[in-house]
C-alpha cells in the first residue's frame, strides 16, 4: 500500500509539473491575433488581418480523423521536415477548416515570408494566406470532438440568426492547446461574416 501511495505522489507530481510547464509556454507562443468589435452574451465579433499559414487539405471531415493526420504533416515540417532542416516556431491556434473535406493550418511566425520559409518534404503542404476578415467566434473549454464541434457550431448559428447577423458559411475550428495540457483547454468556432456586416470597432484584445 506505501509503494502505491508513493508511485501515486510520484505521477502526481509529474502531472503537475507538465501541466505548469504547459501554460508557462503557453505565454511565449505568438498567436492570431484579432481585435474584438463587439461582444454578445455566447459569442463576440472578430477582425483579423491578413496572416499566412502553412497548410494542407485533408480527404476527411471527421475531426477525430484528419485533425490527427494533418497535424502530424504540419508538426513535421515545422521541426524540420524541410529541405534546410530548419525548424519553425510553434504557434496557435491550430485551424481546422469545416467542410466536406477539412484543411488543416499553421500560422506562419510573423517574422517569416512566403519567400523565406523553407521548402516542405511533403508535397501536400502548401502556404495560405487568410486574407483579413470579420468573423463570429463561440468558445467552449474541455476536449474538443466532432460531436461539440458541431454542436457549437449549431449554437452559433442560432443566435446569429437570434441577432440578425448575416454571416457565410465558411466555419472553422481554433484549437489553442497542445494534446497533453489537461487544463484551461480553449476551443472555438468560427463563422466568417457577410460583407455588409461590419460593426464599429469598440474594443481590443
Amino acid at each position: 500500500m506505501k509503494v502505491i501511495l508513493i508511485i501515486l505522489g510520484v505521477l502526481l507530481i509529474a502531472f503537475s509539473a507538465v501541466q505548469l510547464f504547459a501554460m508557462s509556454t503557453q505565454n511565449d507562443i505568438e498567436t492570431y491575433s484579432y481585435t474584438v468589435v463587439k461582444k454578445y452574451d455566447s459569442f463576440e465579433i472578430r477582425n483579423y488581418e491578413a496572416t499566412l499559414f502553412t497548410a494542407v487539405k485533408m480527404p476527411s471531415n471527421k475531426y477525430s480523423q484528419a485533425s490527427r493526420k494533418g497535424f502530424s504533416i504540419l508538426a513535421g515540417y515545422i521541426f524540420g521536415g524541410n529541405d534546410r532542416q530548419e525548424k519553425i516556431a510553434m504557434t496557435s491556434p491550430v485551424s481546422m477548416s469545416l467542410e466536406d473535406s477539412m484543411t488543416m493550418m499553421f500560422m506562419v511566425p510573423k517574422n517569416l515570408s512566403k519567400d523565406s520559409l523553407p521548402r516542405p518534404n511533403q508535397s501536400q503542404i502548401e502556404f495560405k494566406v487568410e486574407p483579413a476578415k470579420t468573423v463570429a467566434a463561440i468558445t467552449f473549454s474541455g476536449w474538443a470532438n466532432d460531436k461539440r464541434i458541431q454542436s457549437y457550431k449549431a449554437k452559433l448559428k442560432s443566435a446569429l440568426d437570434r441577432e440578425g447577423i448575416a454571416y457565410t458559411q465558411r466555419f472553422s475550428f481554433l484549437g489553442y492547446n497542445a494534446p497533453y495540457e489537461m487544463v484551461n483547454r480553449r476551443n472555438e468556432v468560427i463563422v466568417e461574416l457577410q460583407a455588409e456586416e461590419k460593426p464599429s470597432l469598440e474594443e481590443s484584445k
